[in-house]
């Protein structure tokens, strides 16, 4: 191996260790723990772990192929781990739905199963041919579900009148970082001359040291995991402005029906007032006293209440989904929350009054 050889090795090699490092900080070791933290270090977990494998394969192609098994598994969770990432973000979940637990629950067993089922050193054509393109293909749906989740993000990005937030940027960075990647690591793999393999890993480690600098530049790392903007500690909007946003909010909501949408985040719902989603914040902390998902969960129990209380016929389950909600088990939660009681005791109380 030659010296550009051997920089080129150290360069990416190093980018896959440094990433693994990166993703045990975001895990383990920052100050708050938001569940975008969580979903980032898995990312680049399974990130260094694919590059890794080309790395190592590019430079040593005698090794076993359980090396390619292994990066192509992980590369199965990268557009998984993206995604969420970027909707934990948008819809300021910090707790980790069911629904989402069952979908990495789904394909952790089945490219588990497949690679018990059907190995790589028993099956190369199978893994080198159609399983890469499924996991490739699954990888850039994934990408698109991310772009759609943060399409606001990126047009703010891309617009010069617009002044993007620190975390816009950062989110539309580790975006583009992996869109990038993904792109070409798909040329190499389908033989494009403006590509090459070990690309990738090159286009990884960049991106991985600029996300280091970052965060070793900036004395505050906090607010780039706020997506919506930081909130600001018992700063009130004055009472004028703050009566004429209440209006606004309760006429989109009702006459709208926005609650019902179980994807609304704080981004559409600050558009539909025409203020900003740091704005919106704001005065839902501050001067109502409540976080965004607390406030639309009011407008989905009470449409709930009034539905339980005149059609008994209607599953409770049903009553959610209709409300907005994305699960029973989110529903039953809120509602006990709200109104201190179950669906199913309101519904008893209801039928007898």
């Amino acid at each position: 191996m030659d010296t550009s050889k051997e920089l080129l090795f150290f360069f990416s090699a190093l980018g896959s260790f440094n990433g693994i490092i990166l993703g045990v900080y975001f895990f383990f070791f920052t100050r708050k723990k938001y569940l975008t933290n969580y979903f980032l270090g898995a990312l680049l977990f399974a990130l260094s772990i694919r590059i890794g494998k080309s790395v190592f394969v590019y430079f040593h192609p005698e090794l076993p192929k359980m090396y390619l098994q292994l990066g192509l598994t992980a590369c199965f969770f990268i557009g998984p781990c993206l995604y969420y990432f970027m909707r934990s973000a948008v819809e300021e979940i910090n707790i980790m739905p069911n629904s989402w637990k069952l979908i990495f629950a789904f394909w952790g067993t089945l490219i588990i199963t497949v690679g018990i089922l059907y190995p790589y050193e028993v099956y190369p054509k199978l893994w080198g041919y159609y399983l890469i393109r499924i996991i490739y293909f699954q990888w850039f749906v994934y990408i698109a579900f991310s772009a759609f989740t943060i399409r606001r993000v990126l047009q703010k990005i891309f617009d010069r009148k617009q002044k993007a937030i620190p975390a816009e940027k950062w989110f539309g960075m580790l975006f583009l970082g992996n869109f990038l990647l993904f792109l070409f690591y798909f040329l190499a793999i389908m033989g494009a001359s403006v590509a090459t393999y070990i690309g990738g890993a090159v286009v990884f480690s960049f991106i991985l040291y600029l996300i280091i600098s970052i965060l070793l530049y900036r004395k505050k790392t906090d607010d780039l995991f706020l997506l919506n903007g930081p909130k600001v500690s018992g700063k009130k909007i004055e009472t004028a402005e703050a009566l004429i946003w209440s209006e606004k909010l309760e006429n989109v909501m009702n006459e709208k029906g926005l609650y019902k949408n179980p994807n609304l985040t704080l981004q559409d719902l600050s558009q539909e007032i025409n203020i900003s989603s740091h704005q919106l914040s704001q005065f839902l902390n501050n001067n109502l006293g409540k976080n965004f998902t607390s406030f639309v969960n009011e407008f989905r129990i009470s449409a709930a209440c009034k539905i339980i209380a005149s059609n008994d016929k209607l599953t409770l389950e049903s009553v959610g989904y209709d409300v907005g909600f994305n699960s029973k088990s989110t529903f039953f939660a809120a509602f006990k929350k709200h109104t201190g009681t179950t669906p199913l005791n309101y519904q008893i109380q209801a039928l007898h009054t």
